[in-house]
């Protein structure tokens, strides 16, 4: 049958088409279609595949004269010839012709002055149902009046073939800024719908002065914002799930003259290891409407697994926001007060908790210093050093200089407190030592946020140059210096070494960065 919405990208016969259909509607037709089956928490258990997590490497931007000179281009982002994209929308187009489709209607952003009105159209309902879920959903007043300035079409049953496409694999996630129109094709993990969109918002927000970050947001009962930047599996959602402090979001913010609000409408968690002791608000979010990936059961029972990482470490969970108690409904605050740099540091050198200057803060955000976890992407099995910009790199169309200076002026302007946190290794690097215990790392940011670190005393690390907290409530003084807990403190300091350079190293490929910010690196 003809649906008019989808006219609009070159869909004209599509079997039949559910509009934004209840989360209800979605799970019964997930199971009708054997794609999931209830857990016993009432959540929806399904599987993406050979892909459980987001493959960077098969992502381009097409490569349009309109947009062409304001792309960072590079092994980020890739372009694609506007005629190889033209073939594959054809053939996504071709492919879902005479099929059911599910569409969302709804939009990236809270804040109504600069939200993105998006549609998504998928050929999997469970597909459906994580985009209800992680982006805003409208009032009905909203839906009647939507019009979406976004399309995703995401068809992962579609596969493309590399040597005719011009794709590096069979899987595609193509944006192309100018049409406004974002292909998937051949991948089933939901996690590229919402990164695609990441993706746009970066591009947009930045012209309208709008700083688009990839963080987390929560706020304190005296209203003070706080931020968490990091790579997936650094620590965000975990840390900005606070029991005593409320959400904002998990993951994607933009910072206005206004303050603080979330691109989304949800949050989409890993959980692996998860328990109700160490992260109880995510664990009781999984119910009825959430969808987890990648999980599997205990035996012959529909009990979770959650210590399992039989399929990957990149387990997941999916869920509206307001599913987490006292979740700030829409998701605005005002301007943080607090900035926190998350970063999982396999060489085990970093301080677990250090101050920075406006400077050094710039620095450490353009540097992006993690290491990527197990599951994250495809192909990563143990954690991987790597330098990824603002913390997202995967999703910054523009000049990572950009966002820097955005950040630095806000920073400023606003006197926010910026901190650096390891949630990687102690006692040695990775493969010696051991992970930051948790309830460590809460007690260092509940410090940091309550403003009982401003109150100690600091001494500079001799390479690093950020400063570190002497002491810290509730924390053994001798972990605060990460020298300290290595035996071997001649091998503390050629390992300090060797990351101060590889720091020095990657800031080579800086451009444009004022002097006094790169002189706030590491001292190699």
């Amino acid at each position: 049958m003809e649906d008019k919405s989808l006219s609009a990208i070159g869909i004209e016969n599509a079997a039949e088409v559910y509009r934004n259909l209840s989360p209800s509607d979605l799970i019964k037709r997930s199971l009708e279609s054997g794609e999931g089956v209830l857990a016993d928490s009432g959540a929806l258990r399904v599987t993406t595949g050979k892909n459980t997590g987001r493959s960077p490497h098969d992502k381009f931007i097409v490569d349009e004269p309109e947009i062409s000179d304001q792309i960072w281009w590079g092994k980020i982002n890739r372009p694609f010839k506007p005629e190889d994209f033209e073939r594959l929308h054809q053939k996504a187009v071709s492919h879902v012709r005479n099929r059911p489709l599910y569409i969302f209607d709804g939009f990236a952003g809270t804040d109504p002055e600069y939200r993105l009105a998006i549609r998504v159209v998928n050929e999997v309902p469970w597909h459906n149902l994580f985009a209800h879920q992680l982006f805003v959903r409208p009032t009905e007043e909203e839906l009647r009046e939507h019009r979406p300035e976004f399309t995703v079409l995401s068809v992962p049953n579609c596969k493309a073939n590399p040597e005719e496409d011009g794709t590096n694999s069979d899987v595609f996630i193509l944006v192309s800024l100018t049409r406004k129109l974002i292909l998937i094709g051949g991948s089933h993990y939901a996690g590229e719908i919402k990164k695609s969109i990441f993706t746009v918002m970066n591009y947009l927000m930045p012209p309208r002065d709008v700083l688009p970050m990839h963080c987390s947001a929560n706020i304190g009962e005296q209203g003070d914002v706080a931020l968490f930047f990091g790579l997936s599996g650094t620590g965000k959602t975990t840390l900005s799930a606070d029991p005593k402090r409320r959400l904002i979001g998990d993951d994607e913010h933009g910072w206005s003259d206004s303050g603080v609000f979330n691109f989304e409408g949800g949050c989409y968690a890993k959980c692996i290891k998860l328990s109700p002791e160490m992260e109880p608000q995510i664990w009781e979010a999984i119910r009825f409407g959430s969808v987890i990936e990648n999980v599997t059961f205990q035996g012959d029972t529909l009990k979770v697994d959650y210590d399992s990482s039989e399929i990957t470490e990149n387990t997941r969970v999916a869920y509206p926001v307001e599913f987490i108690p006292g979740a700030v409904i829409p998701g605005v605050g005002g301007h943080p007060k607090t900035v926190i740099f998350l970063t999982a540091d396999a060489f085990g050198v970093l301080p677990p908790i250090s101050r920075l200057t406006r400077e050094q803060a710039m620095y450490h955000f353009i540097s992006g210093y993690t290491s990527k976890v197990a599951g994250t992407e495809k192909g990563i099995t143990e954690p991987q050093t790597t330098f990824s910009p603002c913390f997202g790199a995967p999703f910054l169309p523009l000049q990572p200089n950009r966002y820097a200076e955005m950040l630095g002026q806000r920073v400023e302007r606003h006197q926010a407190n910026v901190y650096l946190v390891n949630t990687g290794w102690t006692g040695g690097p990775y493969g010696e030592g051991h992970r930051m215990k948790l309830h460590y790392t809460r007690s260092m940011v509940t410090a940091a946020l309550n403003g009982e670190l401003e109150k100690v005393d600091f001494q500079p690390h001799p390479v690093f140059q950020v400063e570190i907290p002497t002491t810290c409530p509730e924390i053994p003084s001798e972990i605060l210096d990460p020298k300290n807990t290595w035996k071997d403190k001649d091998a503390y300091d050629r390992t300090a070494q060797e990351l101060a350079r590889r720091f020095a190293e990657n800031a080579e490929g800086f451009s444009e960065v004022a002097p006094e910010i790169l002189s706030a690196g590491p001292r190699g």
